[in-house]
């Protein structure tokens, strides 16, 4: 089933659908969905985004709260060799991208940010966006090797080192702030919702 290719609409039957996609997956790898959320909803106090070096999609490198200054940016974490989650994760957010375009909205990026960053070269991460359909506001992006583990750890929230990434999308405030973490797998309607409560 190519899940990648297809939008995935937002309706309660395919969040159901999306649910059962998910859970599959996650026991495919031997984890259980519950244990990988880290927190959901506000996150309070707001984190700032450090300094990591970045590489990006079309080989700028940026740092980390650069490329989430100036806008309320939606973030998910994922590799492009993953064949399970990341591909549902990549759909979501070409949902959530028509979503945004149907409300014309422009104030809002979204980032896919790589945990693979030997791997994930600029050339690979164009690919990715290429294979979403991925409009201008959607950027990829992938860690220095030795910003991975400070990077993870603004995402996890503490937990283990050896939890590479969720399936949750993380909000961040135009001041390059982590605000707000959804559930996983989220359907667009609740990640639109969320934005909409950022200031």
């Amino acid at each position: 089933m190519n899940v990648h290719r297809r939008s995935i609409p937002c309706g309660p039957a395919s969040a159901r659908r999306r649910s059962l996609l998910a859970a599959g997956a996650w026991a495919s790898l031997g984890v259980l969905p519950a244990a990988r959320a880290n927190g959901v909803g506000p996150v309070l106090p707001a984190i700032a985004a450090p300094a990591l070096p970045l590489r990006r999609h079309d080989g700028a490198v940026p740092t980390l709260a650069a490329q989430l200054r100036g806008a309320s940016t939606a973030v998910h974490l994922m590799f492009t060799g993953c064949s399970t989650v990341c591909p549902i994760q990549g759909a979501l957010f070409a949902a959530l991208q028509a979503a945004l375009q149907a409300e014309r909205s422009t104030a809002v990026r979204l980032l896919s940010l790589s945990v693979d960053p030997l791997a994930d070269n600029p050339a690979a991460l164009s690919a990715w966006l290429r294979r979403f359909g991925a409009a201008p506001a959607w950027s990829a992006a992938a860690p220095d090797p030795g910003a991975l583990e400070p990077m993870l750890s603004l995402f996890n929230g503490g937990a283990a080192a050896g939890d590479r990434h969720s399936a949750q999308v993380y909000l961040f405030d135009r001041n390059a702030r982590l605000v707000w973490r959804t559930s996983e797998l989220p359907p667009a309607s609740e990640v639109m919702a969320a934005l909409q409560r950022l200031p």
